[in-house]
């Protein structure tokens, strides 16, 4: 009975399933149209400013959008209202007790604080902004910090050039060794003969959790 079940599970199946290198669909859905993708695609890539729109701002703009839309949480300067981030300053103090991440002392890239801008802020109501609004604030904050002078125009062909003070402190290449697993299929090594010849247990390389863990003795 239970192999005459199992025949009719099988036969239940389309065979267009069952074919091998058959993708078959869920049957909902439908392809994403170019304008529906374009409403996605808003990111600006820091380093070179790719995904930047058309657009510009200048300094005394984004100082009047910046009391509008920023001053509330961010201080008239930047310094900072309350719980909320200062913009400006700090530099010179990463390396202290208590260190400032500023845009000025910190941010690696002016496109960044274009991109963050435009995706997350104001805070109460996101993506309202323009996009000469947000050039407008991007060249008001670098200029907080005098990273630009007054008459600065941010656009999509100024704004990747501003070379920001802690750029050269970030490490552009990935440290982590390559540790991939290759599958070896000729001159194999023979498992019977690898050994383990280190092992972490004793060298303080997990930290204490101030619970029961720390009391466990090593098996």
């Amino acid at each position: 009975m239970m192999f005459a079940a199992a025949l009719l599970a099988v036969s239940a199946v389309p065979a267009s399933v069952m074919a091998a290198g058959t993708h078959q669909r869920f049957g909902y859905g439908t392809p994403a149209t170019p304008e529906q993708i374009k409403g996605w695609d808003i990111d600006a890539r820091g380093e070179d400013g790719k995904g930047l729109p058309p657009g510009k701002g200048d300094v005394n703009h984004g100082a009047e959008v910046f009391a509008d839309q920023c001053a509330s949480c961010h201080g008239t300067f930047g310094e900072g209202e309350g719980r909320y981030p200062k913009l400006a300053g700090g530099n010179g103090s990463l390396t202290a007790d208590r260190p400032e991440p500023t845009v000025g002392s910190y941010w690696p890239f002016a496109v960044t604080l274009w991109d963050y801008i435009n995706r997350a802020m104001p805070f109460p109501t996101p993506r309202t902004l323009s996009a000469d609004d947000v050039y407008a604030l991007t060249a008001y904050v670098l200029n907080l910090n005098n990273i630009v002078p007054a008459d600065f125009v941010a656009d999509k062909e100024s704004l990747p050039k501003v070379k920001m003070p802690n750029h050269d402190s970030f490490s552009w290449q990935d440290p982590r060794p390559d540790t991939a697993m290759k599958p070896c299929m000729t001159k194999c090594v023979d498992p019977s003969t690898l050994k383990i010849v280190s092992t972490a247990e004793g060298k303080d390389l997990t930290p204490r959790t101030s619970g029961p863990l720390d009391t466990m003795q090593p098996k």
